[in-house]
């Protein structure tokens, strides 16, 4: 192992941080999801990859401006999540949380196909308007779009926070999530708030593919987003927000330590399974996550 090195190791946690946060974000839509539907997107990182090939589509072949293409990019991801629950998931109301999950995953490859059909398989990019030299802080080096893409994090992850705990709407969601045939009898539209959580997972979609894609490119690979902040979801809890933040903030510094520690002795490709040797050892110890909501059934 490499010698320890206390600036080197200040650099790996901080941009571990910075990457963290964004991991937190394109972990939001999952609890969006989650609380509200009781189910689990397995389509979260097609919805990302979809959202980046519209905003670098609609740059590239329309030669529309950043902020035009972006606003491009979150209507019609809300429009999509909104059309989503209105054509596919709605006639699945009340039926097995299986059959939504499935649904999910049948919408993953059709989204991996269109957007290839519609945009090709090469790789596009999405020029954030931030500059591209590093900011040097002391020892550190951080990229102005790691910032940027943590600075929106931060914000939507608070906004979003503040919209469950405190908002009406927030709480009838989660009350649509507990049982959504207790929340038909108090009077609550499930339908509506269905409708409403898979937009919001389009706007997350939206920002983290615009995020992503404008620091990784975009092409269909940018879908494995979704499965790398899987371990965040389970490490923070499904049900959690707070628990996004917290869990993609570890991932983030396990990955980068790993990377800097121990790739150089195995050749590489540590940081790629380290957070789910962290999401194996949580689902032993506990399985609802560091700040889920433990469920306990009595049959």
């Amino acid at each position: 192992m490499p010698e320890f090195d206390l600036q080197f190791t200040i650099a790996l946690v901080t941009n571990g941080l910075l990457i963290g946060l964004m991991y937190a974000l394109i972990a939001l839509g999952f609890v969006l999801v989650y609380k509200a539907t009781d189910a689990i997107n397995f389509a979260q990182g097609e919805f990302v990859m979809f959202a980046a090939f519209i905003c670098a589509g609609a740059a590239d072949l329309a030669g529309m401006p950043f902020w035009v293409a972006a606003a491009l990019a979150l209507a019609g991801m809300i429009a999509f999540g909104f059309g989503f629950e209105r054509v596919v998931l709605r006639p699945l109301l009340g039926r097995p949380i299986i059959a939504v999950i499935m649904a999910t995953i049948g919408i993953a490859a059709l989204l991996r196909g269109v957007a290839t059909l519609a945009f090709g398989g090469g790789t596009r990019a999405i020029a954030l308007p931030v500059d591209d030299e590093p900011l040097f802080l002391g020892p550190l080096m951080l990229p102005p779009v790691q910032l940027v893409g943590a600075a929106v994090s931060l914000v939507f992850l608070a906004a979003f926070t503040w919209l469950f705990l405190k908002s009406r709407m927030g709480v009838a969601m989660r009350a649509v999530a507990e049982s959504q045939q207790v929340a038909t009898a108090m009077g609550i539209d499930v339908r509506r708030y269905f409708a409403f959580a898979w937009a919001l997972a389009g706007v997350v979609s939206a920002l983290g593919g615009i995020v992503w894609g404008g620091m990784l490119g975009v092409d269909n690979q940018l879908a494995l987003i979704g499965l790398k902040v899987f371990p965040v979801v389970i490490l923070g809890g499904l049900d959690s927000v707070v628990g996004a933040v917290v869990g993609g903030l570890i991932v983030g510094v396990v990955e980068n330590l790993a990377a800097g520690y121990f790739d150089p002795i195995v050749g590489g490709g540590t940081k790629d399974f380290a957070p789910y040797v962290l999401m194996i050892a949580m689902l032993m110890i506990r399985p609802y996550g560091m700040f889920g909501s433990r469920r306990i059934e009595r049959v």
